[in-house]
Parts: structure tokens; C-alpha cells; sequence
């Protein structure tokens, strides 16, 4: 929910995001993180064509962030209500948020393995 927040609360227009990009600081050079915040801040008012432009990923890590909201309020439901299933709900969520988070974060991930092995 801070996610939202924040997205909600810094303005694209004002250019007043409290994180810079240390990345592009230190080398001059844009990452693949570049432009989250503003992206964010672009979906969250409804401009998607525009929030693409500053960061082509920015609406799949948004949707990440959005379905695990959900995620947590469904399994937070189902594990009060059905505490015999607690331990396969646990697996279960485990599961489906690294392959959620593997998803999501591919070109990131990607991006920091070419980085390292050069």
C-alpha cells in the first residue's frame, strides 16, 4: 500500500520524487529502473500511454505490487477462516509470489545478471 502511496502522493508533473537513481548519478547512464517512480505515478492518475513512456516495465512491476495486495487480503481471509489449511495456503502462497516476482522482475533481473557476468 506504501507503493501506492507514494505514487499517489509525488507528482509526475512536479518532478518531486525523494529517490533519484543513484545508477544514473554515478555513471550518467539511464537503468532499467529509471522512470518507476514516474511511471507509477502516471498509472495511478490513469495514463498509461505516457507512464509506458518513461519506463516500458513500469506497468508490469505496478501490477506485481497491485496483485499482491490482493493476494494478501485473500489469504489473510482464508487463512483465518480455514486454519487446517494453513500450511499448504503458506506453500501455496510462497509459490505463486516468486513465480509472480520471477515474472515481474525478468528485465531486472536480467538487466543485473548481464551487469555482473559483463
Amino acid at each position: 500500500m506504501l507503493i501506492f502511496a507514494y505514487s499517489g502522493i509525488f507528482s509526475p508533473v512536479k518532478d518531486n520524487y525523494p529517490v533519484k537513481c543513484i545508477h544514473e548519478k554515478l555513471t550518467g547512464e539511464p537503468c532499467v529502473s529509471c522512470g518507476l517512480s514516474h511511471s507509477f505515478s502516471l498509472i495511478i492518475r490513469g495514463k498509461i500511454a505516457e507512464a509506458y513512456q518513461w519506463n516500458i516495465y513500469g506497468m508490469r512491476v505496478f501490477l506485481f505490487f497491485a496483485l499482491q495486495l490482493v493476494i494478501r487480503i485473500v489469504f489473510s481471509f482464508f487463512y483465518l477462516k480455514y486454519p487446517d489449511t494453513r500450511k499448504e495456503l503458506i506453500i501455496f502462497d510462497i509459490a505463486g509470489s516468486v513465480l509472480i516476482f520471477l515474472i515481474a522482475f525478468f528485465p531486472f533481473i536480467r538487466s543485473i545478471s548481464s551487469g555482473i557476468l559483463g
